[in-house]
């Protein structure tokens, strides 16, 4: 896999059928959404959610994840689409923001809980292991599409960017970070972890147990997200010196911060009284 990924140089097309394009992606995306959904599938069973609930319940979340994806991509790059409208739609070319699929998610979530009368609190906890493990697959679409790499690198793993893709200042260099599969595999770890912790509490489900889940998820891929941005050389808007991905995950992580916190002093409490 090293050596692969040291040596070859990925092209974004997959198949074409005629007038007909299919990139890799789409395919990952496609991959992504379907391991989410069985994923959430297989884990509404411990909150007594049907798996004909769940299914509504994506549609739901892959349009609002999507549109609030792109929408948010758009306004941090609003110079660039202002000047290039057709590529607004443009999906298959990357371009999709995680938190603002994280935001159209959550009011998809939002307005499906009180449609159907269900606990948010549990819908969302049931969904987000689902949603790290669609994360670790569709950031190999980045790679494809040789998007969101980092600084120049002489690691073994370093993966070659094509001179097209390269920023202006990097021009003369060949081997980058591949920080799509650092963030690929930090959410693989992390589903691995939310899936344990589900299991583990399947009989014992509570909103409390819910509320653990979803802020672990945000604080601990908030903590990646920060982490990674520090050698990534896609352009992003700066707001007090740092990558504006990094103020929105130092924001996610001091909200979960202090609400896992809270919930671990009540639990306290409650065994002391």
């Amino acid at each position: 896999m090293l050596t692969l990924l040291h040596s070859f140089y990925p092209t974004s097309v997959l198949l074409k059928f005629g007038p007909l394009t299919i990139h890799w992606y789409g395919l990952c995306l496609v991959l992504a959404i379907g391991a989410a959904i069985l994923i959430s599938i297989k884990l509404g069973k411990y909150y007594n959610i049907s798996r004909e609930t769940m299914l509504d319940l994506a549609i739901y979340l892959i349009i609002g994840g999507i549109l609030g994806a792109r929408i948010y991509e758009i306004f941090l790059e609003f110079p660039y689409y202002s000047h290039n409208l057709l590529a607004v739609i443009k999906i298959w070319e990357g371009g999709l923001a995680i938190h603002g699929a994280i935001i159209g998610g959550i009011i998809a979530a939002i307005y499906f809980a009180k449609k159907n009368k269900l606990s948010l609190i549990y819908l969302i906890a049931l969904v987000v292991p689902g949603m790290a493990i669609g994360q670790a697959i569709g950031r190999w679409g980045n790679w494809f599409n040789q998007e969101l790499f980092g600084l120049p690198s002489n690691l073994p793993w370093s993966i070659p960017i094509e001179t097209i893709n390269r920023p202006f200042q990097y021009i003369d260099s060949v081997y980058f970070h591949p920080t799509f599969l650092y963030e690929s595999l930090g959410s693989l770890l992390i589903f691995l972890f939310l899936f344990l912790l589900t299991y583990l509490w399947r009989k014992n489900l509570k909103l409390k147990q819910a509320k653990i889940i979803i802020f672990v998820y945000l604080f601990s891929y908030s903590i990646l997200r920060f982490s990674l941005e520090f050698i990534k050389v896609d352009q992003t808007p700066i707001f007090l010196g740092l990558r504006w991905p990094q103020v929105a995950s130092l924001i996610t992580i001091i909200i979960s911060f202090i609400i896992l916190l809270s919930i671990f002093k009540n639990k306290v409490k409650s065994k002391t009284i």
